[in-house]
């Protein structure tokens, strides 16, 4: 038994884990220097806008979250392989985190602005059906043990990445409260000037280090966690017989 514990992964501090904290934390602080004291403030709407570095992050970082919880599922499911079911769990756990940032920064943005702090605007309903499919998702993981929850769940991971593109879909098409927007528009240009876009994309850099570092740990967790109870099982097994 202590040969097969020492076969088993333990926390690991290597140089690589390392570099990639100490690039997740530079460019963290970069971005939050950038946001609160580089970036001018914008003339019509005020300091509030300085949440849109945030909020929009935010919402790419929860897509790109929720798309590798969709594609790590489908493998999943052809391959079997337990490695991506925990690498779509962790994925949907950061992209719930991220998606609550996402419903969070919204309305603290849209008070000053709409006057409310919420409304049933067809892409905030739709990005709070995306935090509820995704939450059912990990409610469906709470037993783990119980590999048709499991597939059940890597279905809904699957289907409920779909909204994403209604989402995006009522942003750019549908008429509604929420902008048209900004970063990209039609044609290709953008509507943010050099000083905002530089800020925007490093805040959105140190967004998606910040997921992929956690993603990394979270998935190295889940898969330690697994072996350990299947290491558990085999040695109840060895002692009943």
């Amino acid at each position: 038994m202590q040969q097969v514990a020492k076969e088993l992964p333990t926390a690991h501090k290597t140089g690589w884990y390392t570099l990639q904290a100490a690039i997740t934390y530079i460019v963290m602080t970069a971005a939050l220097w950038c946001v609160f004291i580089y970036v001018p403030t914008e003339k019509a709407q005020g300091i509030v806008q300085r949440i849109f570095y945030f909020h929009v992050s935010s919402a790419i970082t929860m897509t790109v979250a929720f798309f590798i919880v969709c594609l790590a599922s489908i493998i999943y499911l052809w391959k079997q392989t337990q490695w991506w079911d925990h690498v779509a769990l962790s994925a949907a756990e950061l992209g719930v985190v991220f998606c609550t940032l996402v419903l969070i920064t919204g309305p603290i943005w849209a008070r000053p602005i709409w006057g409310v702090w919420w409304t049933w605007d067809p892409t905030l309903t739709l990005t709070l059906v995306l935090w509820l499919i995704y939450v059912a998702y990990l409610m469906l993981r709470a037993d783990a043990s119980d590999a048709k929850r499991t597939r059940f769940a890597a279905v809904l991971g699957i289907i409920g990445f779909a909204d994403i593109f209604l989402i995006r879909w009522s942003v750019v098409k549908w008429r509604t409260l929420h902008p048209k927007p900004v970063v990209v528009q039609e044609g290709g240009t953008t509507g943010l000037p050099p000083s905002m876009m530089l800020t925007f994309c490093i805040a959105m850099i140190a967004c998606l280090l910040l997921f992929f570092f956690l993603l990394r740990e979270r998935a190295s967790l889940a898969q330690r966690r697994h072996e350990l109870e299947t290491l558990r099982d085999e040695i109840e097994n060895e002692l009943v017989r």
